[in-house]
């Protein structure tokens, strides 16, 4: 694994997130609860961006756009295709659940680092 310095810490306050580039990877990350995350930055559903999402309570990035909830530490689905009402249903066959791709981060020397 290559780690790969990505943004000073001090660009990633609390409660925010921010989208980087890693090796052709539009990688998100989310500075939540005293943790960062990386994940990559497209919902598996339709390849829609991921930034915008509501960040659970319970530690899980909403799709803003289907609605689908994956968790920010394992990238697996907690909800799969909410959205919209009816439709959501045969939207879940034409796709099935895949997870996000998450990525290892660590701060040194003030500096944030992904795992890739």
């Amino acid at each position: 694994m290559n780690w790969i310095q990505v943004l000073a810490e001090n660009e990633l306050p609390p409660n925010e997130r921010k989208v980087v580039k890693v090796e052709n990877r539009s990688i998100l990350l989310v500075h939540h609860n005293n943790k960062i995350y990386a994940l990559e930055n497209s919902c598996p559903h339709m390849k829609l961006p991921l930034k915008k999402g509501k960040i659970t309570d319970d530690g899980a990035i909403v799709c803003p756009f289907h609605r689908s909830a994956f968790d920010l530490n394992t990238g697996n689905p907690t909800e799969w295709i909410t959205f919209p009402p009816g439709i959501n249903k045969l939207m879940g066959l034409v796709s099935k659940e895949k997870a996000v791709p998450v990525f290892p981060t660590r701060v040194e020397n003030g500096n944030i680092l992904v795992g890739v």
